[in-house]
């Protein structure tokens, strides 16, 4: 755990390096990605949901102990990133375990985890793969400025929104 919150705040650091004041302080979500969740189901919740208001979908594919996957959930609640997701996604997180957990949605929305994580999977609001990472977009997310965030959910969002 201790190395988990070293990492942390490396990340945090490396977000000021960058010339990034974060708006929040950082603090790692031990809980983002939840470990006794049925991903299955999750995914065919927030369909349904999409379905009805005509958002995408982003499945993050990654893990509790990435820091990389929490910097980039902390970048999806930052100001001007976060109005993206809001308006236009519905964001879940499929725990992958230690690279051997729900391997099965990892190939089926896809990507890979052949690069390391976060992967993501862009869906339509109907659950159709539009878009599959084959790994390393995402995986330096502590490190990325935060208009490639805007560029990737700009590009995805629905064409209606």
């Amino acid at each position: 755990m201790r190395t988990f919150y070293a990492a942390a705040l490396i990340a945090l650091l490396s977000l000021c390096a960058f010339g990034q004041q974060p708006e929040q302080q950082f603090t790692p979500n031990p809980h983002l990605y939840d470990t006794s969740a049925n991903a299955t189901a999750e995914i065919a919740n927030v369909i349904a949901e999409a379905h009805k208001d005509h958002r995408r979908i982003i499945l993050v594919f990654g893990g509790n102990w990435c820091i990389d996957c929490q910097v980039l959930d902390y970048r999806f609640h930052q100001e001007p990133i976060r109005p993206l997701v809001d308006n236009n996604f519905h964001v879940v997180h499929v725990d992958i375990g230690e690279f051997d957990k729900n391997l099965d949605l990892v190939a089926k929305y896809g990507t890979t985890l052949k690069k390391g994580v976060p992967t993501l999977s862009v869906l339509d609001s109907n659950g159709k793969l539009l878009y599959g990472m084959m790994g390393g977009e995402f995986e330096s997310a502590a490190s990325m400025n935060p208009q490639a965030f805007i560029d990737f959910l700009n590009k995805w969002k629905p064409a209606s929104r």
